[in-house]
């Protein structure tokens, strides 16, 4: 069995002081490659630095929905920063009001902002949205990111918002939240979404899978959400876990499986 963490934050505490210890785990428990993913410009130089330094993980570029008191970059310089060949995707970005209230043209800016760095680097998409959706999709489908393309990250909707982002050629991928007893909806999206269009994440340290849910998540335990959607949908963990990476590396076509 081969896995991929399409979704991970290994440079967060408290994973980042005991990297080592993380990624032999991860290896032990078939975790071939991870997506380390940029959330601010502060902390992209250390994203990048993993990357670098470890030939399984790559690393994205760009600002998360929430940030507020980071450096904000524009389109040409996320264009720059994502033309690193250890840089496969822009994001993560997307639209969040669960903890944002008033006037929130600025995280929308920001949105068109990353779209468009995706259409001109070519650089796919990771998309972060909560309690957004259908703005979300909107901006997504009036702003031409079909032409990049991309993942909803952390998939956390229901039928009909997977249904539009599969229409414009996006990919969906499941988190541990797959994995909770509540999570009925994205079960149903697990089980109805075409194999070739689906991924497995950790977004590590958080949203720890069942058997570990509420303790720190680690890219080890992505193995815990593939089984788990691999039984949802009556096939074999082996047969998930070599589409998903599979899926992986069409979505992301910068990273190069060699590298591991």
């Amino acid at each position: 069995m081969q896995l991929v963490d399409s979704h991970c934050h290994i440079n967060f505490d408290p994973l980042g002081p005991h990297l080592d210890d993380v990624l032999e785990r991860a290896a032990a428990n078939n975790v071939t490659h991870m997506l380390c993913v940029s959330v601010n410009m502060e902390d992209f130089p250390d994203v990048l630095e993993i990357a670098r330094n470890n030939r399984q993980i790559f690393a994205s570029v760009g600002v998360h929905p929430n940030e507020t008191r980071g450096r904000e970059p524009d389109m040409e310089e996320l264009v720059t920063l994502a033309a690193d060949p250890d840089i496969v995707a822009i994001g993560e970005t997307g639209l969040d009001y669960f903890r944002n209230q008033g006037d929130l043209d600025w995280q929308r800016e920001r949105f068109r902002c990353h779209i468009e760095a995706a259409r001109v680097a070519a650089k796919p998409l990771i998309i972060h949205t909560r309690e957004a959706a259908d703005d979300t999709m909107a901006m997504l489908q009036s702003s031409g990111a079909r032409e990049s393309g991309g993942v909803m990250h952390c998939f956390a909707e229901d039928w009909r918002i997977a249904q539009q982002a599969l229409d414009i050629g996006f990919y969906i991928s499941f988190s541990g939240i797959v994995t909770f007893k509540s999570a009925h909806d994205v079960q149903e999206v697990a089980r109805r979404a075409p194999l070739d269009r689906i991924l497995v994440e950790t977004d590590s340290p958080y949203l720890a899978p069942v058997p570990h849910r509420g303790k720190t998540n680690e890219p080890a335990f992505v193995r815990h959400t593939a089984e788990f959607v691999a039984a949802l949908r009556g096939m074999d963990a082996e047969e998930l876990a070599a589409a998903t990476t599979e899926n992986f590396f069409e979505l992301f076509r910068g990273a190069q499986r060699q590298r591991a």
